[in-house]
């Protein structure tokens, strides 16, 4: 496959040059006035043969890498601007398994504030060193909750700590508005690039504050979009049974307060094999490193592309990138050991048919 098939080519003569649209450049005050804004890829190379465009809305370009910087910054501006947050006196406290913490480690540190983030031992070290260099602290739960798993573990020490740390504020993403409607930007930058024609988005779900935000605007706008939401197989989210899952940031093994089912058109569930195949795809296809639930929107779009009618719009929201997964999604070692050998279905020709 060439590389530049799927590109836009400029022709002048017997001189072909690649035209590359830039996104545009402008001084901002902080670090935190680059959160949002980041851009809408076309993948081109993605499906062969398919007759409708793809897009992905690459949230590795905010500061922190991830989609997360836009909730942790609403959620924290929200509390600053309320008086319930006081630099140098309050103390965050917080459960996450990776992106939250960093986006809320980077927003901390920049207005003096004390962060103490409760993860489990399923934490990648890569993650873990980000949050030493913030200088984060970090409490580890290494036992699950018999009915609710790590997450419910995380969430009851966040508790005691948000009960007895004097002057501790527990920001609460899987409850707080602020979290959703920090995605209307987000939808709200989708539909000005596509001029409204949005006509799916595939959008992965752990707290579900992205997809509830940018199906608020949805609705709010009028646009004709069918909403998908990605969930993971051994989510309970969507009222299936809980199992055990590999790929963190997808998924949730307790149902966060922010779930709506009105809010989705239909629902796709991902096995981690699918979104381990399907991000070793989208590097292989669009050079797109990718995050594990980036992978399963591609997975997912897969799964119902034969539905899609032709000439659609379809949006994949990409949360992060796949920097944070090379000891893991792309790692041949990792995937072996936890799925076999499994190489042939990424490579060339594609194997389209993934065992759940």
């Amino acid at each position: 496959m060439s590389p530049l098939n799927g590109r836009r080519l400029a022709v002048t003569g017997e001189a072909v040059r690649l035209v590359v649209t830039k996104m545009t450049r402008k001084v901002v005050p902080s670090i935190l006035d680059s959160i949002g804004d980041t851009p809408l890829v076309e993948l081109g190379n993605l499906i062969p043969g398919f007759g409708s465009r793809v897009f992905a809305k690459m949230e590795r370009f905010n500061p922190s890498g991830s989609i997360k910087d836009r909730t942790a910054y609403s959620m924290i501006r929200a509390a600053l601007q309320s008086g319930e947050l006081v630099p140098g006196r309050s103390v965050v406290v917080e459960s996450s398994s990776g992106n939250l913490a960093i986006g809320l480690a980077q927003i901390c540190r920049y207005f003096g504030l004390r962060f103490v983030c409760v993860v489990d031992r399923n934490t990648t070290e890569r993650n873990l060193a980000i949050l030493d260099a913030f200088k984060v602290e970090v409490e580890v739960v290494t036992e699950p909750d018999p009915a609710g798993g790590l997450l419910a573990a995380r969430l009851r020490r966040v508790r005691e700590l948000a009960a007895t740390v004097p002057n501790a504020y527990w920001p609460n993403q899987y409850a707080n508005p602020m979290n959703p409607r920090a995605h209307h930007e987000t939808m709200r930058e989708i539909e000005e690039a596509l001029a409204g024609k949005v006509d799916y988005l595939f959008a992965s779900v752990s707290t579900f504050g992205t997809l509830r935000g940018c199906a608020d605007h949805i609705r709010r706008a009028g646009l004709p979009t069918t909403v998908v939401g990605v969930d993971a197989v051994g989510s309970v989210i969507f009222g299936q049974p809980a199992a055990a899952r590999l790929l963190p940031g997808h998924g949730a093994s307790v149902r966060p307060p922010l779930a709506d089912n009105s809010m989705v058109d239909e629902v796709v569930h991902i096995s981690d094999l699918e979104a381990v195949v399907s991000c070793r795809r989208l590097l292989m296809t669009e050079a797109i490193l990718g995050g594990g639930s980036s992978g399963a929107t591609v997975a997912a779009l897969e799964k119902v592309s034969d539905r899609v009618p032709s000439g659609s719009n379809c949006v994949l929201i990409f949360p992060d990138g796949g920097d944070r997964y090379v000891d893991t999604v792309y790692s041949d070692t990792w995937v072996r050991r936890n799925f076999g050998e499994v190489s042939h279905l990424w490579k060339e020709p594609f194997e389209m048919s993934v065992p759940a």
